[in-house]
């Protein structure tokens, strides 16, 4: 069984040793403001194995986000495919268009920047946590395959259906929402010229009561953002009982996914149904675009806000409460925490207690950001008629 020492690192010049769970950007952003600002030595453990799948697809730049790039000598603009103008469907068919200059970046784009600036630090995959447990100022994490971690703090980065969370403070999974999201990711140069021509450079919008269609062009799988070598990344949400989600989450292989289904496991009946659905609701152009996709899906979950601090295991991100994606703001929030956190152990020293009175100011902060945008992801979505009982639900229409 390996091992590691709760305080091998601060026998050297680490003041504290740091176990992130969870290897997504969030859990990144974490592993790199922890080693920036408090200097800590820092251990990732993914649960996932092998590629990680590009679960967000498309991400707003926003503040947060540009800074922490910033610590890593990289620009917003290095990573994001800048867009000039929004255009609107109208219900009745007619474009409306404005300007509205504005960078977008992938999830995949991010995650590769911020794994290749934490390079040099242990990061571990395969690692799917079962147990958590304090003792004599260590924190000791237990993975399903034997391995234990120890470390003088632990983040909980894993995401909305955080293990973390659920070790913590018991069964407090996240609750469907009552509509999905649809998603597409495709290199522009596999598309057709004319459909590409249509969609760069501007922000592509269109909504009926139930459901709500979304386009913008994002840095190409290599991180390119040159004309020919970006992607085009779409989510369509659309409204589905939760009734009807066992079947649309089970996938090929047979598994029944919780909160992603990847696109290799979309069942061939399903993807023909969704088309089905398409054909009548969405403007041609966006008909189009789905149809030359390879769909995958994310049910969209709500987590509320939980308590963050346990004595030396914290929780930020999703994992400590989640918000709708129209507020386009899940990853910069998960990077608001990272740096707020390592701000708050700034100072710490491993010998001395935890600085409970800090880790309380952050949880205070960073709590009241999260309800105050959660609550406007909510208001947004019940504008478009999504989650809102009684509201048209297409699944039902094929």
């Amino acid at each position: 069984m390996e091992s590691r020492s709760a305080h091998e690192s601060t026998e050297g010049h680490a003041p504290f040793s740091a176990a992130v769970v969870g290897g997504s950007v969030g859990g990144l952003a974490a592993a790199l403001e922890l080693r920036r600002l408090a200097g800590a030595d820092v251990r990732v453990y993914e649960r996932s194995a092998g590629v990680m799948e590009a679960r967000g697809a498309g991400v707003v730049m926003q503040p947060e986000v540009e800074a922490l790039l910033r610590t890593i000598d990289l620009s917003a603009e290095q990573v994001s495919v800048r867009l000039h103008e929004r255009v609107t469907f109208e219900a009745d068919g007619s474009l409306r268009v404005y300007r509205a200059p504005q960078l977008m970046t992938a999830w995949d784009t991010l995650y590769k920047a911020l794994r290749a600036a934490l390079a040099e630090s242990c990061y571990r995959q395969d690692s799917r946590l079962v147990g958590l447990s304090e003792q004599g100022g260590a924190v000791t994490a237990e993975f399903a395959d034997g391995y234990i971690a120890q470390a003088d703090l632990l983040v909980g980065a894993d995401g909305v259906n955080s293990q973390c969370r659920r070790l913590l403070i018991g069964d407090s999974q996240a609750k469907y929402s009552g509509y999905v999201a649809w998603r597409g990711l495709e290199a522009e140069g596999d598309l057709p010229a004319d459909l590409v021509g249509e969609l760069a450079d501007r922000f592509t919008y269109f909504q009926t009561p139930g459901h709500q269609f979304l386009c913008y062009l994002v840095p190409g799988e290599d991180g390119s953002n040159r004309a020919g070598e970006r992607r085009v990344n779409w989510v369509w949400y659309m409204n589905a009982a939760e009734g009807s989600l066992a079947e649309i989450m089970r996938g090929r292989s047979g598994r029944d996914f919780a909160s992603f289904l990847p696109k290799q496991e979309v069942r061939p009946e399903i993807a023909k149904r969704a088309q089905a659905i398409a054909n009548v609701l969405l403007p041609p152009l966006l008909c189009r675009l789905f149809a030359a996709s390879t769909l995958f899906l994310q049910p969209v979950q709500d987590a509320a806000p939980v308590d963050r601090h346990h004595g030396r295991v914290v929780l930020m991100g999703d994992a400590a409460g989640t918000v709708r994606p129209h507020t386009a703001a899940g990853t910069s929030k998960a990077f608001g925490d990272a740096t707020a956190l390592g701000t708050a152990l700034a100072q710490w020293r491993c010998q001395k207690p935890i600085p409970d009175e800090r880790l309380a100011q952050w949880e205070e902060h960073r709590r009241a950001d999260l309800l105050v945008t959660a609550t406007r992801g909510v208001q947004l979505a019940r504008r478009s008629g999504l989650g809102v009982p009684g509201a048209p639900e297409p699944w039902t229409m094929a």
